[in-house]
């Protein structure tokens, strides 16, 4: 998710009490709309490209401001409805208000932007890869506070901004086998013994049903286990029960999964696993076409997780080897090499901000590269990316900015960027994902796609 803005600063003089007329000319990834005032940028939430509107300035700094909507003046044709009745004060979509078509052309310009403005290369904009706009997030976390004058449990998300809880009575974004159990839920929450002791909720749709992580404070008594139970059997939910941060106690139901690629990836309900199945699909399916695997190549699979990209590579590959930082991911990565009868495929614990020269992957050749890094990036493994030489690396990004600055070290090295393509992972939320295809056009024999 990109950053295009510092920290804010409150306005203190007097300029900011007064009401100006704006009219915008783009919007964010983070659905604020930018206008122009006595020569800075002024972001205002809830205004789209082509509305005129009254603003009050709550933030200032020397390059850029920020204002408050007052009046809408002029509505644009993009302009819809909200599905959401929390739009506006649940802090976790940005966007409802504005139409899918526009939501897509405003990441996909930031994206092309910003590795123009880092690179001196300005990509062609490509179709976006998407899904539905809503019922597509298949994990939420959803906080649980006790309110004493009520009586009652909240459960929610925070505002935006804010550590305050909204409770959610719907979610059009989620799932709908996991929106169905909002209500539900929280009525069977509100009646444990240990209900004032709750930390959060975490939902998650494996391809085999909903999944429930409860994180609890308190040691629960016989009869909440009892009525959690009665719950999931009602519900068809798995449970788990979470009595601190590390560890995880299955109480009933089956062992989640997800299918991609044609495989079954079993899960831990805390293993990361992409929120949104349907872009996840047309990911792999297209990283896969773009790394143009051969029967005899050797694939490198950086960041891989739990094999989300590995196992659909090592289907097509002499040998694939997964190399991730969280052991559990490791250990379900082998696990499920097993199970699919996917005996190329290799597993390593390792850090990849390490000195990774030493690891033991490292002194093995490679045809391709494929890497997904968190937000930090891939920046301590590039260079040795370079040192491998491989024909072509596909770049699965979650911030731009760092996609960017890492595409910079392979350009420098005379590799193409050859494809860009944005990932509409999140719709109506700022975060921008995007892949990278980069072709190393002095290997012998390689064909570019």
């Amino acid at each position: 998710m990109a950053q295009f803005y510092s920290p804010k600063r409150r306005v203190t003089t007097r300029q900011s009490l007064q009401i100006f007329t704006v009219t915008v000319s783009d919007l964010d990834p983070f659905g604020q709309g930018v206008a122009r005032h006595n020569g800075k940028a002024v972001f205002v939430p809830g205004v789209l490209p082509g509305e005129q509107a009254e603003i009050q300035l709550t933030e200032e700094k020397s390059k850029f401001a920020k204002g408050r909507l007052k009046r809408l003046l002029s509505r644009s044709p993009q302009r819809v409805e909200p599905r959401c009745p929390h739009f506006g004060v649940c802090g976790g979509c940005q966007q409802q208000h504005a139409d899918e078509s526009l939501q897509q052309q405003s990441k996909s310009a930031a994206l092309v932007r910003m590795i123009a403005r880092e690179t001196g290369i300005t990509p062609q904009q490509e179709p976006v890869i998407a899904g539905p706009q809503y019922g597509y997030r298949r994990r939420a976390r959803l906080g649980l506070m006790w309110q004493p004058k009520q009586q009652q449990l909240a459960m929610g998300f925070r505002q935006a901004a804010s550590s305050d809880l909204v409770s959610v009575t719907q979610c059009p974004v989620l799932h709908p086998e996991l929106e169905h159990l909002l209500t539900p839920l929280r009525a069977c929450l509100n009646g444990l013994h240990v209900a004032r002791r709750l930390g959060h909720a975490e939902l998650v749709q494996a391809d085999n049903g909903p999944v429930l992580v409860l994180r609890h404070l308190d040691t629960l008594k016989d009869d909440d286990r009892q009525a959690l139970q009665a719950f999931a059997q009602q519900k068809n939910v798995t449970i788990y029960l979470a009595p601190d941060s590390d560890r995880v106690e299955k109480l009933c139901g089956e062992t989640p999964y997800y299918q991609v690629d044609g495989l079954r990836l079993d899960f831990s309900p805390r293993d990361f696993i992409q929120v949104n199945d349907t872009v996840n699909q047309q990911m792999v399916a297209q990283a896969l076409e773009w790394l143009d695997i051969q029967p005899n190549d050797r694939v490198l699979d950086l960041f891989c997780g739990m094999g989300n990209f590995t196992l659909p590579l090592a289907r097509r590959a002499a040998a694939v080897v997964g190399i991730e930082g969280v052991a559990t991911l490791v250990a379900n990565g082998q696990y499920n090499a097993h199970k699919n009868k996917l005996n190329n495929a290799a597993f390593f614990h390792e850090n990849l901000e390490d000195d990774v020269e030493r690891q033991p992957w490292a002194a093995q050749g490679f045809d391709k590269v494929m890497l997904d890094p968190a937000r930090a990036g891939a920046a301590g493994v590039m260079s040795h990316i370079v040192k491998l030489a491989p024909e072509r690396v596909v770049y699965v990004s979650c911030n731009p900015t760092t996609l960017a600055r890492d595409s910079k070290i392979l350009l420098d090295a005379g590799y193409r960027l050859a494809r860009v393509r944005m990932l509409d992972m999140f719709p109506h939320t700022g975060h921008l994902e995007s892949m990278a295809l980069f072709i190393n056009d002095n290997t012998p024999g390689v064909a570019a796609k």
